[in-house]
C-alpha cells in the first residue's frame, strides 16, 4: 500500500467474499477458529485499511468500514465481529492520532505489518481487573481476561489492569502485551451457543512483565474518563455494524424463501420482520454517522446516545431474525439452515457494552444529571 492507494473495500470484499462464505459453516459446526478469513483479510490489507494513506494505511472512512464489517457479516458473522474487535481499536488510535495525540508509529506499523490487535474491553471497563505490581522498570500483572476475540491470530494485546498506587490510590492502567510475551496463554475455552468461529478465549496473563513506558493511559479507578466518551462513540458503531448485517440477511433469506407463499398469516409476520429490521438499521446508521470521521470531539451525551442506540439496535436485531424465524417455518429450526445460525450469532449482540440493564441505568443517571457510574 503506498500514499496514493485508497483502499476499495467493496471491491476487495467482492473478490475474498465467496472464499469467506465457504468455511463458515464448517467452523460455527467445529467450533474452530475462522483461519483462512484472517489469512485473506491480511492479504487484502484490510486490518490496516483505517489507516491513513499518508502512515502506510487505506486511507478508509468510518463509515465505509462500517459498511464492509456489515456486508462481510452477511457471509461470515463470527469473522466480520473478530475484525471488529480490531477495527475499533484501529479506529480510536486513528482518532487520537487526528487529535495530535500520538500513536502514528503504532498506526504505521500495524499497515505495514498488517498486525491483528486483540480488544480485551469486556473486562477493561471503569474499574477493570487483575493485579499490577511495581517492580523495576515496569509491573507484574496477572488477569484474566474475556472474549478475546481473533486471539488465535492476535499479534498484539490492548488491555488494562488495576494498580494500588501508594500515593494516588486505586488507578486504572492501559497497555500494549505482545502475544507471544511470556506469561502470556489462552485458556481455550471457547465453546459458545453462537459466534463459534472468532476464536473468542479466555486470555490468562500469569506474570507478565508490562515496562513502564508501556503505559499509554494512567486513570482513576470507579470514576468515569473521557477516554470513554471516545471509545463508545466510536467503538460502539463499529461492532454493532456486524449485528445490522446480520439481521439484514436473514431479511433477505427470508423474502427469497417465500416470495411465491401465498398466506395472510406469513405476509404479517414478514412485515413485522421488515419493521424491525428498519428499527435496527436506523439506530446504527445514526452511530455512524455521530462518529462521522474520526476528528469529533466526542462528549457523555454523545457515548450516552451510542449505548442508547446499541440497545435499539441490538433488540430490532434479534427481533427481525426471531421473525424470519417465525414467517419461514419449522425448517428454520434445522441446524443446516443459514436463519438458525444467524438465530444464535445475533444473540452475542446483548454481551457487548454495555448490556441493556447496565445501559438502562447509566442513561437514566445522565439524564437526570448524575455521573454515569457513581453509585448514590
Amino acid at each position: 500500500m503506498n500514499e496514493t492507494t485508497k483502499i476499495d473495500l467493496q471491491a476487495l470484499l467482492a473478490d475474498i467474499g465467496p472464499a469467506i462464505a465457504e468455511h463458515s459453516a464448517r467452523h460455527d459446526r467445529d467450533g474452530t477458529f475462522v483461519a483462512e478469513a484472517y489469512d485473506l483479510l491480511r492479504e487484502g490489507r484490510v486490518f490496516g485499511a483505517l489507516v491513513p494513506l499518508a502512515l502506510g494505511g487505506g486511507g478508509a472512512s468510518l463509515a465505509e468500514m462500517c459498511t464492509f464489517l456489515k456486508d462481510l457479516a452477511k457471509l461470515c458473522p463470527q469473522t466480520a465481529l473478530s475484525l471488529s474487535m480490531h477495527t475499533h481499536l484501529i479506529a480510536v488510535s486513528v482518532w487520537k492520532s487526528n487529535k495530535g495525540k500520538g500513536g502514528e508509529a503504532m498506526l504505521g506499523k500495524v499497515a505495514k505489518e498488517q498486525l491483528v490487535l486483540l480488544s480485551t474491553g469486556a473486562t477493561d471497563w471503569i474499574d477493570s481487573n487483575g493485579e499490577m505490581i511495581k517492580v523495576e522498570g515496569g509491573y507484574r500483572y496477572c488477569s484474566r481476561k474475556v472474549f478475546g476475540s481473533g486471539g488465535p491470530a492476535a499479534d498484539v494485546i490492548v488491555a488494562s489492569g488495576r494498580y494500588q498506587d501508594p500515593e494516588r490510590g486505586a488507578r486504572v492502567l492501559h497497555f500494549p502485551i505482545p502475544m507471544r510475551a511470556e506469561g502470556v496463554r489462552s485458556a481455550g475455552d471457547w465453546d459458545t451457543l453462537g459466534m463459534r468461529g472468532t476464536g473468542s478465549h479466555t486470555l490468562m496473563l500469569e506474570d507478565v512483565f508490562i515496562p513502564d513506558d508501556a503505559v499509554a493511559l494512567d486513570r482513576p479507578s470507579g470514576q468515569w474518563h473521557p477516554v470513554w466518551n471516545a471509545v463508545l462513540t466510536i467503538a460502539v458503531p463499529i461492532y454493532m455494524s456486524v449485528y445490522a448485517g446480520i439481521a439484514e440477511k436473514a431479511a433477505e433469506l427470508t423474502r427469497r424463501a417465500l416470495e411465491n407463499k401465498r398466506d395472510p398469516h406469513v405476509e404479517s409476520l414478514v412485515g413485522e420482520m421488515e419493521n424491525a429490521l428498519v428499527q435496527a438499521t436506523l439506530p446504527w446508521l445514526s452511530m455512524v454517522a455521530q462518529a462521522g470521521d474520526l476528528t469529533l470531539s466526542p462528549t457523555l451525551d454523545d457515548a450516552n446516545g451510542a449505548l442508547i442506540r446499541k440497545t435499539l439496535c441490538t433488540n430490532a436485531a434479534k427481533l427481525t431474525v426471531e421473525r424470519a424465524m417465525v414467517a419461514m417455518g419449522g425448517r428454520a429450526f434445522y441446524r443446516n439452515q443459514p436463519l438458525e445460525r444467524l438465530f444464535r450469532d445475533v444473540q452475542a449482540a446483548h454481551f457487548h457494552p454495555l448490556p441493556e440493564h447496565r445501559q438502562l441505568v447509566f442513561s437514566g443517571r445522565v439524564a437526570l444529571g448524575r455521573d454515569p457510574i457513581t453509585a448514590p
